[in-house]
Parts: C-alpha cells; structure tokens; sequence
C-alpha cells in the first residue's frame, strides 16, 4: 500500500538516523544539558536570528502545547484558537485538562480572520459581566493551518497588533513548520516569525524527526522556571540528547527546510495526479497537507491502492479525504498511485 495518510508514518529521515547511531555510544549528561542539544540552541539561534532566545526540546506536539499554554498563561485565563485548531479539536481537551478554556474562533480553510479576533476580544471587554468569564490571554495558531494552508505575513502581523492592544500572548504551532518554510507562496522566514511570535515551536516529529518539538521563547522570554515546569508535567526527556542529535541534524546544511520543499513539491505532482482521475481539490494548499472531495465509490478505489485519512466524516455521500506527502515521499510512489488509479 501507499502511504499517504499522515508525515509520521515512517521513522526518521536517513540524515537523522545517520546522526543517532553515530553519536549512540557516547556518554552525555542527561535532560537535555549535552551537547548536541547546546549545539542545536546554538544552530536555532542563528536562523532565527536571535542569540538570546531561549530553546527547549520536548517529545511530541500535544504536550508542547498544552505546557506551553499553561505555562505562560493565568489561571483565570483562556486560549484563542480556530474552531479547527489541533488545540480544539484534536488534543482530547489537554488544554482543558491543564484548567484553560479554548475559546474558538469561527475559521475559513483553517484560518482565522484577523478582525473575527480583534470583534471576539473587544465584546467580551465591553460586556458588564467579564469579570465572571474566562479572559483571553493568548491567541494560538498553527503554521500551516490543519488544512495545510498559509496565514499571509500581513494577517499575522495584524494579529500580532490586536494581541498588543489587548495584551495577550501569541503562540505559534509549527508542528509542520518545515512546509511553512519550504512553501512557494508567501510565508514568513524563522527570523520573521521570532519576531512576531511571544512562543512558538519548531515541528521534528512531522519533518524527518523520530520525535521532537523544539520550543523556542524569543528574547529570552520563556516563563520562570520553565525547565522546572516541564518536569512537574511529566515531560522532561532523561535522554535529552535523542531530541538534540536530531535538530542538530536537521539544522546542518538547511535540511529541515529542504524537507518541506521536496513533500511541498511532490504535494502538488499528487494534486495534478488526483485531478487526472477526476478527485476534486477540497481547497488550494501550498504544503503538503492536500484535501479532495470524493463519493464512496471514489474513496474505495483510493483506498485499495493507498492508505489516507478521512478527515470529515461522511455527509450526503460526500467525502473529505487528505492525502499527505512527507520525507519519504518519492516520485515512484506518486508514479505508482498514478498507475494504480487507471
């Protein structure tokens, strides 16, 4: 079977593994003081332009964001996401669970609008009764979207501003940063989004990684104790090295971005091949994320041939199916679905 279902389904990218079996036999301090990690701060710093950023490597995607989120927020406050956000919709409420609302904004192709944020948070502080809600203190969003598309420069820095005017943090998902970064649309370089962004994280585990995020608080700005609080929630890696051989890796020689390119490049070869055979494209994406609309008869004969992801479940016989390029996507496979498909 093909593999398009998720940019998980394979270990790691060939450079990655390369880098753990030859570091395997030598002995590091622990929790995350070796130095690889260092030298991975080190290699993170310089992209993103900022010597002073603090940097912190975690396992997976949903504890980054739930630590994150509880770590830099009150308690009296809650998180701003698309009603499509992973947050909300795919994190089996850890955010809730940490004691924060997610407070969902209406979204367009996984997108919020700038203005939908700026009209939320200036009703709830023009309501009499706000004292007695939950009050916004931050507003998350993922990069790319869970529909694989961009927030224009323009919007995020317009929401950067509303966060400014209503002093609340803004938090950056990059679990697929690598195809934000390798896209051909117009998107945000590391230095940028460091710029903008109070916390954002570095996606490894969906871009060549076995696993790994790493979080990055520009300006040094991570919350006190960070380290620490990590620890209290359960997170906090013995093996600290496995996470830093590997961005190291994946920070040698523009890897981790050459990774998005190549799945963001062979995303729209799957697009030409589906359309081909009369798929129909949920929505234009420039990653490797792609979305298309199929009937029952479609979705079975793709899925004898290829493994993808029902995304929506199923209305009116309509069936919103994604299919995912990722570091082990070849030319041959795409050739091979191809094939398969006539």
């Amino acid at each position: 079977m093909l593999a398009f279902h998720n940019d998980y389904h394979a270990g790691a990218h060939p450079r990655v593994l390369d880098a753990l079996v030859r570091t395997n036999g030598q002995a590091q301090n622990g929790y995350g003081e070796d130095e690889y990690c260092s030298s991975a701060r080190n290699k993170i710093r310089q992209a993103i332009c900022d010597s002073s950023a603090d940097i912190f490597f975690l396992a997976g995607g949903t504890q980054t964001n739930q630590i994150v989120i509880d770590t830099m927020l009150q308690p009296w406050q809650g998180v701003i996401s698309a009603d499509t956000g992973h947050i909300s919709v795919h994190e089996a409420g850890a955010i809730e669970y940490s004691g924060h609302k997610v407070l969902t904004i209406p979204s367009a192709q996984g997108l919020m609008n700038p203005s939908d944020i700026r009209n939320y948070v200036a009703d709830f502080y023009r309501d009499p009764n706000h004292e007695h809600m939950v009050f916004p203190g931050m507003v998350y969003l993922s990069y790319p979207s869970e529909y694989g598309t961009l927030y224009s420069p323009e919007q995020l820095r317009t929401i950067r501003a509303v966060c400014d005017e209503f002093d609340m943090r803004l938090f950056i998902d990059g679990a697929r940063l690598a195809y934000a970064l390798g896209s051909e649309d117009e998107h945000m370089s590391l230095a940028e989004i460091a710029q903008i962004a109070d916390a954002f994280y570095i996606g490894g585990t969906k871009a060549g990684a076995l696993l790994g995020e790493a979080v990055v608080f520009p300006r040094g700005s991570a919350p006190a104790h960070f380290g620490t609080q990590i620890k209290q929630h359960g997170a906090l890696l013995a093996q600290g090295r496995v996470l830093g051989v590997q961005f190291d890796a994946l920070f040698t020689d523009n890897l981790y971005e050459n990774i998005g390119k190549e799945a963001n490049r062979l995303a729209q070869r799957l697009v030409q091949v589906m359309r081909k055979h009369g798929f129909e494209q949920y929505m234009d994406s420039p990653t490797n994320q792609q979305f298309f609309v199929m009937n029952e008869e479609q979705f079975t004969r793709l899925k004898a041939c290829a493994t993808v992801s029902l995304w929506e479940p199923p209305h009116d016989g309509r069936y919103i199916v994604r299919l995912v390029t990722s570091w082990d996507t070849t030319e041959e496979m795409i050739n091979e679905l191809d094939t398969a498909l006539k």
